[in-house]
């Protein structure tokens, strides 16, 4: 049956991982499991995914970047680097299970400073920044 709920029961740790792994007031249980049990491939579409899709999407369906690709930013001056992962419906999810439609918020909650994600991540596969494949996704829509 399409759109019927189900009711399953988790043990203690089971729902803790849900819990690290969900954005608070935005994921339900069903949203974070739908998430990790079917990383790498395309949502059917937004109702069934329970999110919007993230601003990297455009980047996804041109091809440029994949789910399961890696983004970092390194801090030289603090010695730092911070790796993230591109999901299945273009958004960002960093080391902690949180995941971020936008590329700013999730480098932010990565360095704890306001910073241009689009500018400062790199997706690794390719060695360009995420504004450069933004850019040439647009170029090729225009």
């Amino acid at each position: 049956m399409p759109n019927s709920m189900r009711t399953i029961e988790v043990d203690d740790e089971v729902f803790a991982y849900l819990q690290r792994h969900s954005e608070p007031l935005v994921d339900t249980p069903n949203d974070v499991l739908r998430r990790e049990l079917l990383k790498g491939k395309k949502p059917s579409s937004d109702k069934t995914s329970g999110r919007k899709t993230g601003t990297l999407m455009p980047i996804i369906e041109a091809g440029l970047a994949a789910a399961g690709d890696k983004v970092r930013h390194h801090q030289s001056r603090l010695k730092r680097t911070h790796e993230a992962t591109i999901t299945a419906d273009g958004w960002i999810e960093i080391p902690d299970g949180r995941a971020f439609p936008q590329a700013s918020p999730a480098l932010k909650a990565q360095t704890g400073s306001e910073i241009n994600g689009w500018g400062q991540y790199t997706h690794v596969p390719s060695g360009r920044r995420l504004q450069e494949l933004r850019e040439e996704v647009a170029k090729h829509l225009a």
